[in-house]
């Protein structure tokens, strides 16, 4: 989407029927994969990625306004990604019964529309606002979600098809993603984690089905990326939890893993070989503090090994992080003096994570 020519997929089927989006509806496109796709056809994808979003308070005004400029001026950098992913935290429905918690968000079905727009081609609402409303609003999302044939991972009617990834071609090179929660109130853990039999969140807190489920993707992806919610509210540093989980999904084949959650910015950069961004803060949030406000774009260049099959991976070989701030409700990308001090200031987080700056 995104107006952005791709053909996408769900599953991990070996012959798959694939969808062409142009931005004028769905075109049904078989596509054979049986014969073992070798990485060695594939070519570098960039994808960009931002934090939490919803559209409560004045960001309502904007999306009722009109859906197709509610993000403002950052579309422009998430557009020029050939792919861009952001964490929609909140339902999407008019109904059901708020949770019994402090906050609770809800969007209309417009929400779609406005990620759409700006660029936007797949939202993870695997979090703690995914099912604000009760299954009630988690089945109005998925219903929302396939009448705007906007792709969300990470929720389902059952727990395959929350776990499941949600794939997309471009060019040559497939990429998966798979969307997932570590963060769960605790008394609402059982009721929102979806289970064989039941609809709900697909769980972190489950790292082992999560490990497995990438494992299973390795294979059928050139590119494969775990967007998660975790870590710990205005803690800038990654909790052990969050690094203990990182490394596990690396080296199950993960070749990013990007999370938000702490509504403050936490470290990105290399971990064996792969990149993890602990927390990209709040994106497109009513919570603009001199600290909350702190956002940006990261942007990800995936480079699969030629000759390589897709067990292997691939490698990010380029990483850009634009620095924006929060102004009434949306992200404001910085520019000059200030992008570069913020860009620093972004860089010394990595002084309480595991990750690096290079590669190597």
């Amino acid at each position: 989407m995104g107006r952005r020519l791709r053909a996408a997929m769900t599953g991990a089927a070996a012959t798959a029927a694939m969808t062409l989006v142009t931005g004028c509806g769905p075109l049904s496109l078989a596509i054979d994969d049986s014969t073992g796709h070798s990485a060695e056809n594939a070519g570098p994808v960039t994808v960009a990625f931002g934090g939490d979003v919803h559209f409560e308070g004045q960001i309502r005004a904007r999306l009722d306004a009109d859906p197709r400029t509610a993000l403002g001026p950052v579309a422009k950098q998430l557009s020029a990604a050939d792919l861009a992913m952001v964490n929609l935290e909140t339902a999407v429905t008019t109904g059901g019964t708020p949770a019994p918690k402090q906050f609770v968000f809800r969007t209309p079905p417009t929400a779609f529309t406005a990620l759409e727009a700006a660029g936007v081609d797949v939202a993870t609402m695997a979090n703690n606002h995914g099912m604000d409303y009760g299954e009630t609003g988690l089945r109005d999302s998925l219903a929302a979600a396939k009448q705007a044939k906007f792709p969300v991972v990470g929720i389902g009617n059952n727990a395959a098809e929350a776990y499941r990834p949600w794939g997309t071609v471009v060019g040559a090179t497939k990429v998966g993603v798979i969307g997932a929660t570590q963060v769960l109130d605790d008394n609402l853990i059982e009721a929102w984690t979806a289970t064989d039999a039941k609809p709900g969140l697909a769980s972190a807190k489950n790292a082992q089905r999560l490990v497995q489920e990438v494992q299973r993707a390795r294979k059928d992806y050139d590119v494969l990326i775990v967007n998660l919610h975790w870590g710990q509210e205005l803690n800038k540093c990654a909790t052990d939890a969050q690094k203990q989980l990182a490394d596990q999904l690396i080296t199950a084949g993960a070749d990013a893993v990007i999370g938000s959650h702490a509504h403050v910015l936490q470290a990105g950069g290399y971990l064996k070989g792969k990149y993890v961004h602990y927390g990209l803060g709040n994106f497109v949030f009513y919570n603009s503090g001199p600290t909350t406000g702190q956002t940006g774009v990261l942007t990800l260049t995936f480079t699969p090994p030629a000759g390589h099959k897709r067990e292997s991976g691939a490698k990010v070989t380029k990483s850009h992080w634009a620095p924006a701030f929060i102004n009434g409700g949306i992200p404001q990308p910085l520019t000059g003096a200030e992008a570069q001090q913020a860009r620093t200031q972004w860089e010394g987080l990595r002084s309480c994570a595991n990750v690096t700056a290079n590669p190597a």
